[in-house]
């Protein structure tokens, strides 16, 4: 990653990692050999991504930013009016932390060996005295609960979202995602197999939120981009997706995100 920032009137290619400004604004960039066309992604901080075809100039894509400056900044705003509370918790006997919509609070049990794990028991999330008494493990091992939880929950319903999708089964991980829910990165070759790569937080929602999250990457899966194409398709599995993108923006971002206090 070149971390460069390109003037906007350069003539070279782009490259991934490279930050190009225009008229005032800077752009993370990211390029694919199998994109065809420019794209803009407003990231939920407000940063914006410019998605580029490999080879194509700074100029071109310059052209393309200042031709979609309006749709930039109704999308920044927005993103500024739903930006993230991010709500930090604390290590502390009876704090809430919510899985699938449903809510658990933290039990610290000071005689359980540490073994680095956490583990819901009868419905509380249980943590070791050793992980409480530091902050970094104990949030390391919820960190690793929920990943471990929400891959095996997501295990059983990636199947039944690309049949009804009528696209191929993606190899699935949780992971860190920085701020994002979900993302899907396709093959490298025709016989490859894509991978779509959900955000650890994402399992504190509840499951039909989960489920949009799972839709939506999965018309990635034969759509790149969020053009026309690809809301009709996720529009012919879940007709309802609007409402259920508009209760992400609203509940999602009050979500933990992983701040301790």
């Amino acid at each position: 990653m070149t971390a460069l920032t390109v003037d906007s009137a350069s003539p070279v290619a782009l490259a991934e990692g490279d930050r190009l400004a225009v008229d005032g604004l800077v752009l993370a960039v990211r390029v694919s050999p199998r994109r065809k066309r420019f794209a803009l992604t407003v990231e939920l901080d407000a940063e914006v991504t410019l998605h580029v075809p490999q080879g194509r100039p700074a100029a071109d894509a310059a052209d393309f930013v200042r031709a979609h400056r309006s749709w930039l900044a109704g999308k920044q705003a927005l993103r500024e009016r739903t930006r993230p509370l991010n709500p930090a918790k604390r290590l502390v006997e009876g704090e809430v932390f919510r899985y699938l919509g449903r809510t658990y609070r933290l039990t610290v049990d000071a005689d359980r060996p540490d073994d680095g794990t956490v583990r819901l028991v009868a419905g509380r999330l249980v943590l070791s005295g050793a992980q409480v008494a530091e902050p970094a493990r104990g949030r390391a091992a919820l960190i690793a609960w929920y990943r471990r939880v929400g891959r095996e929950w997501a295990g059983g319903r990636i199947q039944p979202w690309a049949a009804r999708m009528g696209v191929a089964e993606p190899m699935v991980d949780v992971s860190d995602l920085g701020g994002r829910w979900g993302s899907y990165l396709p093959p490298k070759d025709a016989e490859g197999i894509g991978r779509m790569s959900l955000g650890w937080p994402l399992f504190q929602l509840p499951m039909h939120l989960v489920d949009y999250v799972i839709a939506h990457e999965l018309a990635h899966v034969r759509v790149s981009g969020h053009g026309t194409e690809f809301w009709r398709l996720l529009g012919r599995a879940l007709p309802e997706y609007e409402e259920r993108r508009t209760e992400l923006d609203e509940l999602g971002r009050r979500m933990w995100m992983g701040d301790i206090a």
